[in-house]
């Protein structure tokens, strides 16, 4: 059975971080639903960089399904602070996380959204650099993308394929995610 994950966009997400993942993780079979967390129910959502992209589903609508193996949190700024502010999104990775699902988070997304959700208690993560100055009871590492469990977290847009490749290895195999970080010369 194949896998599928949510990619939550806020408006002022980071573009390379949500494309990225989003084409690999596809290309390895994933099942991908792209997801807006506007208010207002619009499904198009605008990156840091003025870059519009069409969701496919309204966050009410993804939240409704429990049987997703994973979420990912692509990082930007004010996009993390969107997706931060959300009840929704919150309540939604917390409940993926308690039953070790996938939650994976780049840039400022660790420290901005994970952090205050209690999720990177006692773990190792990453994030953009200066955000961890901001998170406590968790070690922070300067690699470019880390894994304690079920949590992968990343640096930024330069490791955002890297941190789709870790994706892929953690939701099917170190096999698929070579095979994908080949075809794209990574």
């Amino acid at each position: 059975m194949s896998k599928k994950v949510l990619v939550l966009l806020a408006e002022g997400f980071e573009e390379v971080e949500a494309i990225t993942p989003i084409d690999y993780l596809r290309r390895a079979g994933i099942e991908v639903q792209v997801v807006s967390i506007a208010g207002d129910g619009t499904l198009q959502v605008r990156g840091s960089h003025g870059l519009a992209v069409q969701a496919e589903v309204r966050l009410q609508d993804a939240a409704q399904d429990t049987s997703w193996d994973g979420v990912l949190l692509p990082g930007g700024m004010p996009g993390a602070s969107h997706l931060a502010a959300s009840e929704t999104v919150g309540a939604l990775v917390k409940a993926l996380a308690g039953a070790g699902k996938l939650v994976a988070a780049i840039c400022a997304s660790p420290a901005v959204v994970l952090f205050p959700l209690g999720l990177l208690q006692g773990r190792r993560f990453t994030c953009f650099p200066g955000t961890e100055s901001t998170v406590s009871g968790a070690q922070w590492v300067e690699d470019k993308v880390v894994r304690d469990g079920n949590i992968i977290t990343s640096r930024g847009a330069g490791t955002a394929g890297l941190w789709a490749t870790e994706i892929i290895a953690y939701l099917t195999d170190s096999d698929t995610a070579q095979k994908i970080a080949a075809t794209v010369l990574l």
